[in-house]
């Protein structure tokens, strides 16, 4: 299945609010439901296992709601591990009143060295063409003390398929359309780690498959 790039409803400034809300809301039922905070929070706990640390400075980029980062943290918390997270959108709109948060460009991070433990992000990284993924992971490293965690899909026909059958779940037309693109230009792999190891070459990516066909990827800093 080759990749096809096509642009997301949620990526249009011309989504109506409550069409961008609805959506969000899908999203985090499904990130909720279908792997996508037990994949964050696994990459956590990795993190915590070969470093030893118990608290984290988090950057979650594309953060939406903020619910990924917020339930993998409590479930985190049970073992010992607490989160300390900043929430970053493009859009002001698409942020969660209450969390602390930072309206910026991805691309650009407007933040120092080393200013955060981990810098994370969920289903956004097969938004970004390879150009942009290469920028995103120099600028993500940058910013990180330890590793960058990315947590985004996999690209199958599976999946595809998946997704039309769970369509009676999502509330929003905005959903089921995005959520069609999404799999299509999503990465593989092989494809992530190529992107990855060329932004930011002094990087150790480890790459893992999980459920529903989710991949998490751990990029370490070099001193790590």
């Amino acid at each position: 299945m080759q990749r096809v790039s096509t642009t997301e409803i949620l990526d249009s400034d011309a989504c109506p609010p409550v069409e961008v809300e609805t959506s969000l809301r899908d999203l985090s039922r499904i990130n909720r439901w279908f792997g996508g905070v037990a994949t964050t929070r696994k990459l956590i706990e990795r993190v915590a296992s070969k470093t030893g640390a118990k608290h984290f400075s988090v950057l979650e980029v594309a953060a939406g709601f903020g619910e990924v980062s917020k339930i993998a943290g409590r479930q985190l918390a049970h073992k010992g591990i607490t989160l300390d997270v900043t929430d970053l959108d493009r859009v002001r709109t698409h942020l969660l009143r209450g969390n602390r948060a930072v309206v910026a460009d991805a691309l650009a991070l407007p933040f120092q060295d080393n200013s955060f433990d981990l810098v994370s992000c969920s289903l956004f990284a097969h938004h970004l063409e390879p150009a942009e993924l290469e920028r995103f992971a120099a600028e993500a490293l940058r910013v990180s003390r330890r590793a960058v965690l990315i947590n985004d899909l996999i690209r199958h026909p599976l999946h595809l398929a998946l997704v039309y059958a769970g369509f009676p779940l999502m509330r929003s037309y905005v959903s089921r359309v995005d959520g069609l693109a999404s799999v299509k230009r999503a990465y593989v792999p092989e494809e992530m780690r190529k992107f990855i190891s060329s932004g930011a070459p002094s990087a150790k990516v480890e790459i893992s498959r999980h459920f529903l066909f989710r991949m998490g990827v751990i990029a370490w800093k070099k001193s790590c």
